[in-house]
Parts: C-alpha cells; structure tokens; sequence
C-alpha cells in the first residue's frame, strides 16, 4: 500500500499523501466510481483524490461532492470540508468535520524560476532568492491559500501576500494576508520540502 504519509495536520484535520503505484481497477472498486474524463493520469488522479477522502473518513460521502458558486467542491449539508491536490504520481487530501482546509502539492518544475513573477511580486520574490525548490514551495503555499478561501478571480500576487517564510527542523512556517475584503486576514501554512515534490497546507488554530 503505498501511503507516503498520513498525520493530523492540525487540532481539526487528517491529511495524507498518497503515491499511485495501483491499476485504475483498485480506485474503482474502493470508491465505486464513474469518471467521465478521458485523460488517463487525470482520470487515475481524480480517483486517487476520492480515495484518499474515503480513507481518511469511512463515511465520507463522495456522491455528494458538488462545486459551489465558486466551482469549490463541497458537501452540500456541510458534514465535512476537504481539499485535494494531485502532481502525479503523488496525490494529498485532507478532511475536517469543522474547518475549511486548504493544501497543495507539486512535484519539480523545471521551469518554476522562469514562472516566479507570475505569482509572486518582487519583494516576495526576495525571500526566496531564485531557489526553485522554495519557489516551489511559495506556490504550494499560495494555492493552498487559495483553496481555502474558496472564492474566484483571485489575483495571487495582489491579494494572497507572502509576509514571511521561517525553517524550521521539521519544515517551512508561512504566513500568507489575504486581501480579498476590508478586512484583510493573515493564515499560517505548514509547507516541506520531500525528494520528490514540495507540499503546502493550512493550519487551522
């Protein structure tokens, strides 16, 4: 069974990390499924997500998924909030029964560094001096960040900002404002480094 990884990534979340090694047939049969997408390896991803839902929560309804307004995937009564991300072959899912989660996960670009000024504004772009591994992570961070906050049409340099990046010995704290109301709000992100890829998740307090 090839579970890279599985914690409670916060008081309220199970998160985990999952490497596909299996046939399509075993995500089929453990999720009961029907996609309609004709890309293979989206296809197998998109199963994968699925999967790791229900394993995280046995009774995770997955007929139930629908995107809201914003195209944000959620369960209509709102007994669990999740995200998903995929970079095969690694696929992550976290599931909360009572906060919004947010993750995402990337394998190596080979062209992260020629790509930073698409997402990150100059002064971000300093604190992570053309390292394409901590750009990586940079926009790990903000897609999480996005996908927490589950609104459209967000700009990721106007209005998910950067204010800080510290290493510490397990991984790599960050501290996104969002400026997407009057109010701006600041979240906390939990991001690491493996050989493979990068990964980048909310942590609720």
């Amino acid at each position: 069974m090839p579970l890279y990884r599985e914690w409670n990534s916060d008081a309220h979340s199970l998160a985990a990390i999952w490497k596909i090694e299996e046939p399509e047939s075993f995500f089929i049969a453990q999720t009961a499924l029907g996609v309609n997408i004709k890309n293979d390896k989206r296809r197998l991803e998109h199963l994968t997500g699925r999967f790791l839902l229900k394993y995280l929560k046995h009774d995770f309804p997955l007929l139930d998924i629908m995107p809201d307004v914003h195209d944000k995937p959620r369960l209509p009564n709102g007994q669990y909030y999740f995200s998903i991300s995929h970079s095969y072959p690694y696929v992550a899912a976290v599931v909360s029964p009572y906060v919004e989660c947010g993750l995402d996960i990337q394998t190596w670009h080979s062209r992260m560094q020629q790509l930073q000024h698409k997402f990150l504004s100059a002064e971000e772009r300093s604190f992570f001096k053309d390292d394409s591994r901590l750009l990586t992570i940079a926009w790990c961070a903000k897609e999480a960040a996005y996908k927490w906050q589950g609104l459209r049409d967000v700009d990721f340099i106007k209005h998910l900002l950067i204010q800080n990046i510290i290493k510490t010995e397990q991984d790599y704290k960050i501290s996104i404002l969002l400026k997407l109301a009057e109010n701006p709000q600041s979240i906390s992100l939990s991001s690491f480094i493996e050989k493979d890829f990068a990964f980048s998740i909310v942590e609720n307090k």
